[in-house]
């Protein structure tokens, strides 16, 4: 999971990891960054033919963001329904989205949409992480 430029900006990092906490899921690992253009590429590769590539790319690199691995049963898809929608007009009250997002562009928060994705973006972010 990560907090994305917008949710840092705005002093929502300690919301969000409470939000995960309180949950159950164990904090395993967590790192402030600011996310070279290259590493934003390799995240976000599955969305290079898409019209909004370089908005998501320019975005995400414009400022630190928060990358944390979270533990427990079924993380990433508890991380995903405590996340919410992705259009946070759509995201239900009580969600992180929901709740704090402001709109499409900047909606706080990144989530791995699987096991599988979570692992490769681990290894993006923690690459001396041992798995």
């Amino acid at each position: 999971m990560m907090v994305k430029p917008d949710g840092v900006r705005r002093g929502l990092v300690g919301q969000i990891v409470s939000r995960l906490e309180n949950k159950g899921l164990t904090l395993a690992a967590m790192r402030m960054m600011v996310i070279d253009p290259e590493l934003a590429s390799a995240h976000y590769r599955e969305h290079r033919d898409k019209g909004f590539y370089g908005e998501l790319i320019q975005f995400i690199t414009s400022g630190p963001v928060v990358a944390m691995v979270w533990e427990g049963r079924e993380a990433p898809s508890v991380v995903r329904l405590l996340m919410g929608a992705t259009d946070p007009a759509k995201a239900e009250p009580g969600t992180i989205r929901g709740d704090l997002a402001l709109d499409l562009s900047q909606n706080v928060v990144h989530g791995s949409d699987s096991q599988e994705s979570a692992e490769r973006e681990i290894a993006l972010y923690f690459p001396s992480r041992d798995r």
